[in-house]
């Protein structure tokens, strides 16, 4: 029988996050108002009154652009003892951030800011910004080689993760 699971966690707005956001809507309609603007002083000019509408139409759409992409998603899917995660932009992109087989993981638990960090480690956060159900993960990437992966599995992932983790790390999970 398969093991499946899937998983979408929502990235939680933090209020950097928000006033980001805030400015960055405030100064691209400032910047797109004042290429308008520009651009209709130059009306005797139709050529740079249309350069400066272009203009206008694309810091527009960049300062679009950049407002949606901040809404972030992840998603866990766990099958027969491999955990993939991807990373979802403003609902339409989707990327895949790691592949990792969970027997392969040295280390797992209740993820802390304490917790030691080699130079060498790459860290891949893929969370909800709710630092108490955070768990880490860590193991040898083929691409990015020593690898933490800080995520916030629910209990049914939960569940499938422990049936495939190594004995000695499923006896350290069950003694925190």
């Amino acid at each position: 029988m398969d093991n499946f699971c899937e998983q979408l966690v929502v990235k939680k707005e933090t209020s950097g996050d928000k006033a980001r956001r805030i400015g960055t809507i405030i100064s691209g309609s400032l910047f797109t108002l004042c290429l308008v603007l520009i651009a209709m002083m130059q009306l005797g000019t139709p050529l740079l009154a249309l350069l400066g509408l272009l203009l206008a139409v694309g810091a527009g759409y960049g300062t679009y652009f950049l407002v949606t992409t901040s809404y972030v998603e992840y998603e866990y899917t766990f099958t027969n003892g491999e955990l993939d995660v991807d990373k979802i932009i403003a609902k339409k992109k989707r990327s895949s951030l790691l592949s990792v087989e969970v027997r392969s993981f040295t280390d797992f638990g209740k993820y802390s800011d304490d917790l030691e960090e080699s130079e060498d480690m790459t860290v891949v956060f893929a969370t909800d910004n709710v630092v108490t159900k955070e768990y880490y993960a860590d193991f040898d990437h083929k691409e990015y080689g020593k690898t933490r992966l800080v995520f916030v599995p629910d209990e049914r992932m939960m569940d499938n993760i422990r049936k495939f983790l190594p004995v000695k790390l499923k006896q350290k999970l069950s003694a925190e």
